[in-house]
This record gives C-alpha cells, sequence and structure tokens, in this order.
C-alpha cells in the first residue's frame, strides 16, 4: 500500500470505471496554478475515512485540487444526455471528473468527484472551469440540506486555483470536490437508450441495481422494482424539498439522481414569502421549475426515466407502456401522502383525519394571501407566539386557528409530545438567501471566510432552537427587486 493511501486515507474500488467505456470518458482532471485550500469539511472526510490533517497538506490539497492523482483513483468523465427545460440534447461531464469511488470505514460506497476541474471531451465548448462564489454556494446549500435530513451529495472541499476564469469579468477559479452517493442520472440512461445497444442498457439497470438497490431479488421483474424503487425515492425526495421551502431551480433530467439525493445546486434557493409560484432562477423565464411545480417536474422526468426502462419492461411494447404509465401514476398519490404526513407533523398532528388536507391548505392560502414568511410562521406556530404573524388578527386565521386548536384536542399525544414533534419537524433556520449572499460577497470580495463559517455553524443544527439562531431567522428587508439565483457556469 503506497504513502498516499496509508496516509490520506483514500480507499478506493472503481465499479463504474469497469463498465463499458461507452459510458464515459477516461480523463485527468487539468492541473491548476496555485492550488489553496479555503474550506474543507472535517466530520465528512472523518466519517470517509480520510485524514483531516494530510488533506490540508500540500499533497493533500493537491489532491483536491486535481494537480495529482491519487494511488488507485481512476479518474473519467460521465457521459450522459437530458432534457433541459423540455428539450433533449447531449450532454456529460463537462466540467467534472469522477476521481473514483471511495470505500469508508462502514462499507459504504460514494464518489469523489471535482466539480470545476477542466475541459473534458463533452465539454462542448466549456472552459471546464467553476468560479469560488457558485462552488462556496453549493457547498453553504448542501451542507444545510444534509442537517435538514434531506437526501443529498455532499461537499468535502473547495480549493481556489490561483487562476481567473472568464465570465462577465474575471472571477476567482475554484474546485469543489462533491460526495454522492453515485452520479447515475434520469440523464444517464437517456444516453444510453439513445445511443447505446439494448445489452449496454440492461448492463447500466444491473449495475444500478446492484450499487443501489441491492435488496431488490434478480428476476425478470427487477427492472419494474428498480422503477418502483426510483419513484418511491423521488416522492419522498421531492416532499422533504417543498416542506421546507426549498427550490431547485433547475429540475433538469440530467439534474435528478436514480440514488433520490439532491444533486447539482446551480439557481437553488430556499423560499422566504410562501408562494407557490416562486422561481429565483434568472434563467427559468417561464416558471417551469417554480416551487408549487416541483412534483408535477417529478412527474415529468420520471416518465422519461420510465420511457428508458420500456425495452427492460416486457417484451411486448405496449404492455411495457401499460406497466411504466401504471408505476408512474403512482407518484402524486406517494407524493400526496408524503406531504400530508410532512405538514401534518409540522403542525403538530399525529394521527389522521380525512378533514386535514383542507386543515392544511386553507392555512397555505392565508398565508399566500397574507404574504408570510413561510419558515417563520411555522416557528411562530411551534412556540405558540401566533401573534409575531402577520395572520394574527385576521378573521380567517381566527377562525382556522380554532379549528386547529381543536384538531390537536381530539388525538391523545400530550401537549408537550406535540411541541416536540414541531420543533422536530420545523426548523429554525435556513440558508437565508441574504445570509447566503453575504457569506460569498465576503468570502469572494474580501476573502474573509469567517462569515461562511458561522453560517455553517449555525446551519448545521437547524432543529437546536437555540438562541444564537435568532439572527439568522429574520426574513429580508422587503425590496423592489426580486431576488435572483444564477447557475454560476
Amino acid at each position: 500500500m503506497t504513502k498516499d493511501i496509508i496516509e490520506t486515507g483514500w480507499n478506493f474500488d472503481n465499479s463504474y470505471a469497469r463498465l463499458s467505456k461507452s459510458f464515459f470518458t477516461s480523463h485527468n482532471p487539468t492541473p491548476v496554478r496555485s492550488p489553496k485550500l479555503v474550506i474543507l469539511n472535517d466530520p465528512l472526510a472523518t466519517t470517509l475515512g480520510l485524514n483531516v490533517e494530510e488533506l490540508q497538506s500540500e499533497e493533500g490539497v493537491a489532491m483536491l485540487a486535481g494537480n495529482q492523482i491519487p494511488e488507485g483513483a481512476s479518474p473519467l468523465a460521465q457521459a450522459y444526455a437530458g432534457h433541459q427545460f423540455g428539450h433533449f440534447t447531449m450532454l456529460g461531464d463537462g466540467r467534472a471528473i469522477l476521481i473514483g469511488e471511495q470505500i469508508t470505514p462502514l462499507g459504504e460506497r460514494v464518489d469523489i468527484q471535482l466539480k470545476g476541474s477542466g475541459r473534458t471531451p463533452y465539454s462542448r465548448g466549456g472552459d471546464g472551469r467553476a468560479t469560488l462564489g457558485p462552488m462556496l454556494r453549493e457547498y453553504i446549500i448542501s451542507e444545510a440540506m444534509h442537517a435538514l435530513g434531506i437526501p443529498t451529495t455532499r461537499s468535502l472541499a473547495v480549493v481556489t486555483t490561483g487562476e481567473s476564469v472568464i465570465r462577465e469579468t474575471n472571477l476567482p477559479g475554484a474546485i469543489l470536490t462533491r460526495v454522492a452517493s453515485s452520479h447515475l442520472r434520469v440523464g444517464t440512461f437517456q444516453y444510453v437508450a439513445k445511443w447505446g445497444t439494448a445489452q449496454e442498457l440492461q448492463i447500466l439497470a444491473d449495475y444500478t441495481l446492484n450499487r443501489h438497490f441491492p435488496d431488490i431479488e434478480a428476476n425478470e421483474g427487477r427492472y419494474l422494482s428498480l422503477l418502483q424503487e426510483v419513484i418511491k425515492r423521488q416522492a419522498l425526495l421531492i416532499t422533504k424539498w417543498q416542506l421546507v421551502g426549498f427550490i431547485h431551480g433547475v429540475m433538469n433530467t440530467d439534474n435528478m439522481a436514480i440514488s433520490g439525493e439532491t444533486i447539482d445546486y446551480g439557481p437553488c434557493a430556499f423560499m422566504d414569502i410562501y408562494d407557490p409560484a416562486t422561481v429565483f432562477s434568472s434563467i427559468d423565464i417561464q416558471g417551469r421549475y417554480a416551487y408549487g411545480n416541483q412534483p408535477s417536474i417529478a412527474v415529468w422526468n420520471l416518465a422519461r426515466f420510465a420511457e428508458t426502462l420500456l425495452p427492460l419492461l416486457h417484451e411486448d411494447q405496449e404492455q411495457a407502456v401499460r406497466l411504466a404509465q401504471d408505476e408512474i401514476s403512482k407518484f402524486t398519490e406517494l407524493y400526496h401522502r408524503n406531504w400530508l404526513m410532512g405538514m401534518r407533523a409540522k403542525l403538530g398532528i399525529f394521527n389522521e383525519e380525512l378533514e386535514d388536507d383542507s386543515l392544511i391548505k386553507d392555512l397555505l392560502s392565508m398565508m399566500q394571501k397574507y404574504r408570510v414568511d413561510y419558515t417563520n410562521t411555522f416557528l411562530a406556530f411551534t412556540f405558540e407566539r401566533h401573534e409575531d404573524t402577520i395572520l394574527s388578527g385576521t378573521p380567517e386565521f381566527a377562525q382556522w386557528h380554532e379549528l386547529w386548536r381543536a384538531r390537536l384536542e381530539r388525538q391523545a399525544e400530550s401537549k408537550a409530545f406535540v411541541s416536540q414533534l414541531m420543533q422536530d419537524s420545523n426548523p429554525a433556520v435556513i440558508p437565508r438567501n441574504q445570509l447566503v449572499e453575504a457569506a460569498l460577497e465576503a468570502a469572494v470580495e474580501q476573502g474573509d471566510y469567517s462569515v461562511m463559517e458561522r453560517l455553517l455553524d449555525v446551519l448545521s443544527k437547524p432543529y437546536a432552537h437555540s438562541p444564537e439562531q435568532a439572527d439568522y431567522s429574520t426574513p429580508p428587508a422587503p425590496s423592489s427587486r426580486p431576488y435572483r439565483t444564477f447557475c454560476g457556469t
């Protein structure tokens, strides 16, 4: 065993690299001039079995920058396609390199990917680089999502490159080390279904089953089971997004992970004022990926996934289509069931009653009408500070509140249990857009990472409901200019 493996802790076993070369292109990162570590996720590194001290060394930083390839790594760029805003196109890792698959001390397999690591055969004319702001944004948001209990890729480190990246202006370059259960996407299947062979499609499906769904039996119905399980995971994931007001911003099929993790944090943001039509992304002109549309877009994406599996579902095309349609049609019910359960928990409700759906929707309708803050409204309910909300004093709320209190009284759980359920279901803090922007500005413009570090610390315990979180829960001041996010490519 070589020195860098022993000291740094890399433990690679690269199963994807053993697949057909039509799925990827072996490719090394492009070295950078002067890499410098700006943030390292110590707890995640330890979980991965990596040596935190060695990762901060010159050799360790060189690996995080792509200047040095760890022993046992097998760098590659993955091929995939995707529907981007409804339009199908050939894609692939245009600025990312999968270094390898780390086997953790617990025996888990995770992808280690460098994002912003230079041109690949799939760059389509791009420079393959990334800028510091968007890489730090992904670090902040992905780690906040993890703390909120939402399945997500995670961020191990960000290094600056010592090089400028030209966008509208010259910006500091950076590379993010991303950790994922895998980078298999709906778009991966679309690529193979379009340009691969039937045998390659089956190989990809079997690989996915072995990696993410090992409990599914290897029988003739396993591909239908694969579709069912992916639908279940996406129904749960989108539910969790909706419950905390997260807006992905670019739900293209290449950004839907088969594992059920949130992936690719481009123009993402969290909703302040409750409004299903909320859109932050500067490129989503039509609101295709608005907050309220996310469940229906998930169905659309899953239908595209199901189409790729048709040759594996049944030898008869019509029967395959019927099988796929039957499963896709179940998403809405699965999602709604998950959503109702989550919303009940946010309101302290333990059991089920038929009227719960209307009780919840009436509240959301009021919240939209009076333009109240989504997160803080549920916090006010959690700690019985209803008078702190704009809703207080309105006739609609008085009537609704009476119904809600009566609903709680009809369940057996004590007031203390209700309070605990609500505290566990309603975060005290989310990555408020103005706080994220302040952290990024301090880091990028001033080289001051302390603002981001303090924000990350607060976001790491969203359900603590501690006094120091109060300063991070204030909504942004009213503005005549809507908040906008950008892909950062």
